[in-house]
């Protein structure tokens, strides 16, 4: 979708499409367990273990915010209040739908209230809308990131190394950190950072097609040793070390900010139907994404009760974008009907432009 800067990059959308559906074919094989399946061929393990297409969103985001502020100064409360109107919408509706639900089920609404207030800082909001929770975390940081970008972009791989050491205190104190990694901007800022870095830096990938295509087979391959030794949900109690949380988001981050910096400027993004309808998805995203939760289990039950066995891991992939299909036209009437209205009501942040930093790694 366009920015209030008035930009739009069909290309980001793309990347929003996939990271889309990632989490929705992680919730589709649910219903039948497959997320405990074996590995199916390497690549697929990124859709088994489709939990990182979160990772992916917010390494997006940390890549675009750096590319829309490139050498500008904003207005911080304006660019918050923007942030609000995109966010807010759509997830009060949300809440209130699975508050309403909780309640006809004989949930006490005051403890689910106090659970949606704690949602401003702890992963409590439902519906994977505990990623705005650390979404929202990033944005209090993003004058620092900004800052630290301006001085150097080498004091932002220093912030990447402080989380980590972060994290590793936390291992040995705690021996399993897999929820804070994980729910929390404590294991996501590394993803945020990487993208404002891949920016940063994208000239190093830029045209390099068989780089990009060795660091999708290695991050491929890892994320298929990660899933035959247990994966997200297995780890850390069975084969897989507990200590891989500290540097799964680092890795995850670097292995997308690396590609979304490569996808997104190694091409003249096309505008035909097939890359449209991909971009649109995409702009529906954020719809797809805190609403599939509601409708996906449904969906799964009713192609492996009426069509065919999703047991078959294989199948379940394949029926998945079919599944997929159905959260399009639900998408389009969330955002037309909920999140576009208030839209008209944001503000310019923008409010001026600085001289660009001399850094040899920059346009």
């Amino acid at each position: 979708m366009k920015s209030s800067t008035g930009k739009y990059y069909v290309g980001l959308d793309h990347v929003r499409a996939i990271a889309a559906f990632m989490v929705f074919t992680w919730h589709f094989i649910h219903v039948v367990n497959g997320e405990y399946a074996p590995p199916p061929l390497f690549p697929l393990s990124l859709l088994t273990e489709g939990h990182t297409g979160v990772s992916l969103f917010m390494t997006l985001s940390g890549y675009l915010f750096a590319k829309l502020l490139a050498g500008k100064n904003i207005s911080f409360p304006a660019f918050l209040w923007n942030r609000f109107l995109r966010l807010a919408p759509l997830l009060m509706v949300v809440l209130f739908i699975v508050g309403f639900r909780n309640y006809l089920s004989g949930g006490d609404p005051l403890a689910y209230t106090i659970s949606i207030l704690q949602g401003l800082i702890l992963p409590r909001w439902p519906n994977g809308a505990w990623s705005i929770t650390v979404e929202l975390h990033f944005y209090l940081i993003l004058p620092l990131l900004l800052l630290l970008s301006r001085k150097s972009s080498y004091f932002l791989v220093f912030f990447i190394v402080g989380m980590i050491i972060f994290r590793s205190f936390l291992y040995v104190e705690a021996g399993d950190i897999q929820v804070l990694a994980y729910l929390t901007i404590v294991g996501h800022a590394d993803q945020f950072v990487l993208g404002i870095l891949a920016y940063e830096f994208r000239n190093l990938i830029r045209g390099r097609h068989l780089v990009a295509l060795i660091v999708f087979l290695c991050f491929a391959g890892f994320y298929w040793y990660f899933d035959s030794l247990g994966g997200f949900n297995r780890s850390p109690k069975q084969t897989f070390p507990a200590s891989i949380w500290i540097v799964l988001g680092t890795v995850e981050g670097l292995a997308y900010a690396s590609l979304i910096a490569w996808y997104d400027n190694s091409f003249n993004h096309s505008s035909g139907r097939l890359s449209r309808f991909i971009a649109l998805i995409g702009t529906y995203s954020y719809s797809i994404y805190l609403l599939h939760v509601f409708i996906v289990s449904n969906l799964a039950d009713a192609i492996d009760t009426h069509l065919v066995s999703l047991s078959n891991i294989y199948l379940a992939l394949l029926f998945s974008p079919i599944a997929f299909l159905v959260m399009i036209p639900l998408g389009w009437a969330s955002y037309n009907f909920i999140e576009l209205p208030f839209l008209k009501f944001r503000k310019k942040y923008i409010i001026g432009t600085r001289q660009s930093p001399t850094s040899g790694s920059k346009d």
